[in-house]
C-alpha cells in the first residue's frame, strides 16, 4: 500500500494544509512517525519528527535546532479522520499542547483557546471533552515518568 497523505486541519485559524514535505518514516494502525522541516521556521525550531499515538489522541513531537539539538518535546492534543478513498488521514488539532522540555520542565499551553473556540461554534463541548481526557491521560504519563514509552517510539523509528 502506498504511503497516505497527512493534513494538519487547525481550528485556529480555521485552516487544513496538506504536510506534503512531511516523509512518513513507519506506520501501522497505533502510530505514525514522520520527519519534517518546519512549516513557518522560527529563530529556534529547524526541523524534526513526530509519532501520530492514534489511539491516544496525542502527536508527541520532536523539536530540533539546526545542529539537531533538542529544542523541547512538542505534544499535540488531536483527533483524526482517516479517508480510505483518497489515500488519507487528516488530524484536527485540539487546542491544548504540552511543552516539555530537556531539562523535564513541563508545560501546558493554548487552554485559553477552548472558550473562542466554543464562542464562535468551531468546537464542540464533545470535542472538548474529548481533548481534556487526552491531555490528562498524557500528563499522567509524563508525570509517572513513563514519557520516555512515548518518545523510544520516534527514536527508534529515525
Amino acid at each position: 500500500m502506498d504511503k497516505p497523505t497527512l493534513y494538519r486541519r487547525r481550528i485556529i485559524p480555521d485552516e487544513c494544509v496538506p504536510l506534503k514535505d512531511d516523509e512518513i518514516l513507519y506506520w501501522d494502525d497505533r502510530v505514525i512517525v514522520t520527519k519534517w522541516k518546519a512549516l513557518h521556521p522560527k529563530k529556534d525550531l529547524h526541523h524534526g519528527f513526530s509519532c501520530y499515538f492514534l489511539r491516544e489522541g496525542y502527536k508527541v513531537s520532536k523539536f530540533l535546532y539546526e545542529n539537531d539539538d533538542l529544542l523541547y518535546w512538542y505534544c499535540d492534543i488531536m483527533d483524526y479522520e482517516e479517508r480510505p478513498d483518497e489515500n488519507a488521514w487528516v488530524f484536527r488539532d485540539l487546542l491544548a499542547d504540552v511543552l516539555v522540555y530537556p531539562d523535564g520542565f513541563v508545560k501546558v499551553v493554548d487552554l485559553d483557546e477552548f472558550e473562542e473556540a466554543l464562542e464562535n461554534g468551531s468546537i464542540t463541548v464533545e470535542d472538548v471533552k474529548k481533548a481534556l481526557k487526552c491531555l490528562d491521560n498524557l500528563l499522567k504519563t509524563i508525570y509517572s515518568g513513563d514519557f520516555d514509552k512515548l518518545t523510544d517510539e520516534i527514536s527508534c523509528r529515525i
